[in-house]
């Protein structure tokens, strides 16, 4: 009786709805079954180039894309492209919805060069159709500027993520949980460009939004505390950064697994704080389990896996273990410059550290090469003022003072 209940378009419509309605409150387990039986339905009965099943396919393909799995996301959501596109055009907003989500895909993946042209192209697509104050226009503009932030870009990426900011608060409400969004990613590039003091009350204030529309529990609770914990560990403020990321890996452990990459992010900050306090005992199991779980789940050459490799081999840095260190090091650079280019500013980063590796251990002309090459990167992309610029420029001169003294007279 129930299966053929079952059959009737509105039944498959509150199916959808109601894996909506668990999807967006973090709830993906329980949300997975609904929208797979719709998609069953539907591609049985309305057929498999319908709207409706395209729908399905799309909402089913985000679900996996949330829960991190992302081999399964991508046909659905190629899949709802393919017939948004051929069904209702290549210019419909439904059509920029899968787009923005497939961009999105991508770049979790690291797949910049193909997210680019099809966030660009959502963005387009927006602005001649819904216009500019459009919720989808928001998205693309959100999509688009993140994008940029990841390659480095800065300036670019700033004027797009406050116009998506300025759209979602006017068209959706001040405290509507896409606006906590939007507050989090501009704060996440207020973060990466050192600029803590204006990233904070963005990161309080989105953390607010979320907890009071989604819930304590939802995962984007668990990233606005691992985000805002980040910040108060570069300002210094350790004791109150370290309830904040224990709350955020909880959540993450509980909604999103043990094995997901967002558990493994958490992890390896929780792992940095623990050395800023010197405790290199407690840093160490954290930064193994962050770097196994990101080489099983998004793979060896994914930058995620560069920046835990880089992260352990910090700590082995501060241990005094240089040998462990430098191999780390080099196959973290390796990845960074293959994937991101040699002079995105995770390369710079990289260099950095294994200048200060070169230069305890006496090895000067090696350390003072790379000094001069991470300037050159930080210079243009950070600006000379940025606290990453000043520290290498400090490190630089620490070195030439130290050569300087131990030349013969």
């Amino acid at each position: 009786m129930s299966e053929y209940l079952l059959s009737f378009p509105e039944a498959t419509r509150l199916l959808h709805q109601a894996g909506i309605y668990l999807r967006e409150r973090g709830l993906y387990e329980q949300a997975e079954p609904l929208l797979q039986r719709a998609l069953t339905i539907r591609e049985q009965g309305p057929g498999t180039l319908h709207p409706e099943t395209a729908k399905s396919l799309n909402d089913l393909g985000w679900l996996y894309y949330l829960h991190g799995k992302y081999a399964q996301a991508e046909p659905l959501l190629q899949g709802a492209l393919t017939i948004r596109e051929k069904e209702l055009g290549a210019l419909h907003p439904e059509t920029a919805t899968t787009l923005n989500n497939l961009g999105w895909l991508y770049i979790q993946e690291s797949r910049y060069a193909q997210a680019e042209p099809l966030l660009q192209r959502a963005l387009a697509i927006c602005e001649q159709g819904p216009g500019t104050l459009h919720p989808e226009t928001a998205t693309a503009l959100n999509g688009l500027g993140w994008l940029y932030y990841l390659h480095g870009k800065y300036e670019q990426a700033e004027p797009l993520l406050q116009q998506a900011l300025t759209i979602r608060e006017q068209v959706l409400g001040l405290e509507h949980p896409d606006v906590g969004e939007s507050l989090n990613n501009l704060a996440i590039l207020y973060y990466l460009w050192g600029k803590y003091e204006q990233a904070e009350p963005l990161l309080q204030r989105a953390l607010t939004i979320r907890e009071q529309m989604l819930g304590p529990e939802h995962p984007d609770v668990g990233e606005g505390l691992n985000n805002l914990a980040s910040v108060k560990v570069k300002q210094g403020k350790y004791e109150q950064a370290e309830p904040l990321y224990q709350r955020a890996l909880r959540i993450r452990e509980q909604v999103l697994g043990p094995d997901h990459s967002f558990t493994a992010l958490t992890l390896d900050n929780l792992g940095l704080l623990y050395q800023a306090q010197g405790k290199y005992k407690q840093a160490e199991p954290l930064h193994q389990r962050a770097l196994a779980i990101f080489e099983q789940v998004l793979g060896p050459e994914h930058p995620d896996t560069a920046i835990a490799l880089q992260n352990l081999a910090k700590l082995y840095h501060a241990q005094g273990q240089y040998e462990r260190a430098q191999s780390l090091y080099e196959r973290a650079l390796a990845i960074f410059d293959r994937v991101l280019g040699p002079e995105h500013l995770r390369v710079a980063q990289c260099l950095h550290h294994m200048a200060n590796l070169f230069a305890v251990q006496g090895q000067y002309e090696q350390a003072e090469a790379l000094y001069q090459r991470v300037l050159r990167i930080q210079e243009w992309s950070l600006g000379s003022e940025h606290p990453e610029t000043v520290k290498v420029r400090e490190d630089y001169s620490e070195l030439l003072g130290t050569r300087q003294k131990k030349r013969p007279n």
